[in-house]
């Protein structure tokens, strides 16, 4: 995701989060628990929502225990097409590759009761529909957000990182969040801004144009210094080596939080290439997490994967600007192909 037209959505995000900048990237925000129970701000309104809670309690209890089911390994015919059309966005490829990666036979999850975050979105909201809950996934907190188009999907999940803790939500008097429009630009990172963003400092770390604005850790920085290191090794083995982060058209969703900022949902794949710069029988070995999908256990010229990764990231009021600090994720190899 190097392209022109990236820089050039960088350049202007850097610009209109020049508050930002200036932090530490060490000065990560310290999220509360999120609350139990609605807080009285700002005043609902007597319109009713376009998805009320009950809605939203019926789609994840109908979603999950559906999707539990096909992950059972039978001889249903279809199976794998029936789990994919529970899903959107970045939940799709990862589904693809949770069943043929694993002989159809894709991880079994046990669901907690969810809290549901449910944005009070107006009658007649033309955009597609959608609402967050968390719950625990096999005892571990996993933030999801489901999306309706012509039918409710699963879009998100994505399991809160060790020592993390959702933020408080801002909800209504009815119970009710607030959604954040793309462009909002009363938070550091404006939520269209968020992918491009989170990949630049995934691909050059602190010597990037958006140093500073998101938290160092294991999601980004961290793994900057792996793609440099993995590069400089490729090229002493005689290889090629590059890891490029994209936002790609993933959708974007996000929360007001009770401290003035958001937590803002979205998804970026990964392509890492591998190419063979000398003799042809310097052959490219192929890890074994991408065995499912190519056969050989070395190439001779090329090996591309593909991964999918979701994040929650909670970024600053820009009143208190700070780095923005990823809180969950989840990703796996979802492509892989050479020759």
């Amino acid at each position: 995701m190097r392209a022109y037209g990236r820089r050039k959505a960088l350049a202007l995000a850097v610009g209109v989060l020049a508050a930002a900048t200036a932090c530490t990237s060490n000065a990560s925000p310290q999220p509360s628990k999120a609350a139990a129970t609605p807080s009285a701000s700002p005043s609902a309104s007597a319109t009713a929502p376009a998805v009320t809670q009950a809605e939203a309690a019926r789609v994840f209890s109908e979603i999950t225990v559906t999707d539990d089911a096909l992950r059972v390994k039978s001889d249903l015919q279809g199976r794998l097409a029936m789990a994919v059309d529970l899903t959107t966005g970045g939940q799709t490829p990862l589904t693809v590759a949770a069943y043929l990666s694993s002989a159809y036979a894709p991880p079994h999850y046990k669901w907690g009761t969810p809290t549901l975050f449910v944005p009070r979105l107006p009658p007649g909201e033309t955009a597609p529909l959608w609402f967050s809950a968390l719950a625990t996934r096999d005892g571990s907190p996993t933030l999801l957000t489901f999306a309706k188009t012509d039918r409710w999907r699963l879009s998100s999940a994505a399991e809160l990182l060790p020592g993390q803790e959702m933020p408080e939500i801002q909800r209504d008097a009815d119970g009710y969040a607030t959604a954040l429009a793309p462009d909002d630009k009363s938070v550091t990172i404006s939520p269209q801004f968020m992918g491009p963003v989170h990949a630049s400092v995934a691909e050059t770390g602190s010597a990037g144009v958006t140093a500073g604005l998101v938290a160092a850790g294991p999601y980004t920085t961290d793994v900057a210094e792996q793609i440099a290191s993995l590069r400089e090794k490729a090229k002493n083995d005689g290889f090629s080596y590059d890891s490029i982060f994209s936002a790609d058209n993933y959708p974007v969703y996000a929360l007001r939080t009770e401290d003035g900022g958001a937590l803002i949902q979205y998804s970026l794949s990964r392509t890492t290439s591998t190419t063979t710069k000398t003799a042809e029988d310097d052959y490219i070995p192929v890890p074994e997490s991408a065995q499912w999908a190519i056969t050989t256990p070395v190439l001779r010229r090329t090996l591309k994967l593909i991964e999918t990764h979701q994040y929650a990231t909670v970024v600053p009021s820009l009143k208190a600007p700070a780095p923005a600090a990823v809180i969950a994720h989840d990703g796996a190899l979802t492509r892989a192909s050479g020759q």
